[in-house]
């Protein structure tokens, strides 16, 4: 069965960095967009970066750009996103997403597979 497993999380301090991972499995992931999504407490998912099947084409919410960076490794099924300069607003359980499609979206009604979340805190 389809299996999305985010891992990287943590505490860090304002204007740290940390990476995500995810690991998919079931399905044809060199195919398929991806997405990375955040909920924070008492706020709805919220859409962070996406990108392509190919990995040629991405895209960041604004808040994120020139921070974060999404990727993947289509050979080892793993999707990234790289979080430099932390915020305390980026406080959230990040999750990430699949959607079986070639091209991304930012809606999360778009994405059929979801991960189980990763929880990422940054202190101010």
């Amino acid at each position: 069965q389809v299996q999305l497993v985010e891992s990287g999380g943590g505490l860090v301090q304002a204007g740290g960095s940390l990476r995500l991972s995810c690991a998919a499995s079931g399905f044809p992931f060199s195919t398929n967009a991806m997405g990375w999504f955040r909920q924070a407490p008492g706020k709805e998912r919220e859409f962070v970066a996406a990108i392509s099947w190919s990995g040629l084409s991405t895209y960041n919410t604004d808040s994120v750009k020139g921070r974060f960076t999404v990727s993947r490794d289509n050979a080892k099924s793993t999707l990234y996103l790289q979080m430099n300069s932390l915020r305390p607003e980026d406080t959230a359980v990040y999750y990430c997403a699949a959607r079986t499609k070639a091209r991304f979206d930012t809606t999360p009604n778009a994405y059929e597979y979801w991960g189980q979340g990763t929880q990422v805190t940054i202190s101010s």
